[in-house]
């Protein structure tokens, strides 16, 4: 089992920041905490900051009011309901998790360790990752990468591209998408198999973003095809990233990145060896 390097400092967003990423007004976020929804982090100034994981509660308190059109004391109950759901479901009395969260939870119980156990490793919330190992949702992108180097495999592995028998040759739209882990973030794949280059092509919605730095052994190659990405190695080099502007870099140094316009980003993505 690998362990991760701590990142330098917790990634934490401003109110405008996670409203956007939750798809929400920032009237809306202070509405939730008025609720009890939701307790962000304050500054030694007062002012309200959201960490991933904050920001991962937020879609899911969306999803709940959008798609089951539930009121805040429903929300509220199945959110604890979530939170409870970690030893029932060690129990078998949830649903099997599908995807992902079914690699994920596999991987736990052979490496002998309860979701509390995992989660207080990976500075998540039981209820996170309750929610990813049954649903193959709610995480940010960093997250993701974490949990796959914490259990000693790729993001690529998890989302099953080492596949034998697989055409040399994809036609245009015919592209294996990764299951969607990650709100406003799409992953197809340019080729397959057994190579030593993960060949990807990021589609991302406005706003989104990896929510957090993460590296990983190997080199990276970005071409942006259309949009707008904002991309900062080891906290302090930015990268304004425009249509047709490339950037090529060592995947030891910690990266972020952030949509920046206000349509879709599409890039081509490559890393070398398939370390991500």
């Amino acid at each position: 089992m690998s362990s991760i390097e701590p990142e330098r400092s917790p990634v934490r967003y401003k109110v405008a920041e996670a409203a956007r990423l939750a798809g929400v007004s920032a009237s809306t976020l202070r509405l939730w905490e008025s609720q009890g929804l939701v307790v962000p982090f304050r500054s030694v100034t007062g002012h309200r900051q959201y960490s991933a994981e904050d920001v991962a509660r937020l879609k899911r308190i969306s999803w709940f009011r959008a798609e089951r059109g539930l009121n805040p004391a429903a929300i509220r109950e199945a959110l604890e309901n979530e939170d409870a759901s970690g030893p029932a479901a060690d129990n078998g009395e949830q649903m099997a998790p599908s995807g992902i969260g079914r690699k994920l939870r596999a991987l736990r119980h052979t490496a002998g360790r309860t979701l509390e156990q995992v989660a207080a490793d990976m500075g998540i919330t039981s209820s996170t990752l309750s929610t990813l190992e049954r649903t193959s949702q709610g995480v940010s992108f960093k997250t993701l990468h974490d949990l796959a180097d914490y259990y000693g495999t790729t993001v690529s592995r998890l989302s099953g591209e080492e596949r034998e028998d697989v055409p040399a040759l994809i036609r245009a739209g015919e592209w294996r998408t990764w299951p969607a882990t990650t709100p406003g973030v799409t992953v197809q794949l340019l080729a397959e198999g057994k190579t030593m280059m993960d060949c990807h092509r990021f589609v991302l919605s406005p706003g989104a973003a990896s929510e957090g730095a993460y590296r990983h052994e190997g080199e990276e190659f970005i071409h942006v095809l259309a949009g707008r990405l904002e991309l900062v190695l080891d906290s302090d080099q930015f990268f304004d990233l425009l249509p047709g502007d490339s950037l090529y870099f060592e995947s030891r140094r910690y990266h972020s990145w952030r949509n920046r316009h206000d349509g879709e980003t599409i890039l081509l993505w490559v890393n070398t060896p398939p370390t991500f």
